[in-house]
């Protein structure tokens, strides 16, 4: 065996055992039956609304909207997002069609 092999197996050994970790800590930290700790709780409560807007700002920072077309395709593709969301209540559904409206603009609206 070489070192380049040893290696390899060394990194898939360690993916393996973070996953199967993040796969079952949870079942072990909080077990059937058990009462969900309060702070877990409030951060499954809190914390998709941090991600979502973490996901905005992190979608518009390379965004120009002092020149041509000033963001349009952004703020049209965020405007989707929201209207799809608000109709269907489908989190899947409203990302995956902005971010298809988004690309359909800039490959051949705004390209």
């Amino acid at each position: 065996m070489n070192q380049e092999t040893i290696r390899f197996g060394i990194l898939v050994a360690v993916m393996i055992l973070a996953t199967v970790i993040t796969r079952f800590l949870p079942f072990l930290l909080f077990p059937a039956g058990k009462q969900t700790p309060r702070y877990v709780l409030y951060l499954g409560k809190t914390l998709p609304y941090a991600t979502i807007g973490l996901l905005v700002v992190y979608c518009l920072k390379g965004a120009i909207f002092s020149a041509f077309p000033y963001g349009a395709a952004e703020f049209l593709s965020i405007a989707v997002v929201i209207l799809l969301h608000c109709w269907k209540g489908n989190s899947l559904i409203s990302i995956g069609a902005g971010t298809a409206f988004y690309m359909v603009l800039i490959q051949t609206v705004f390209h």
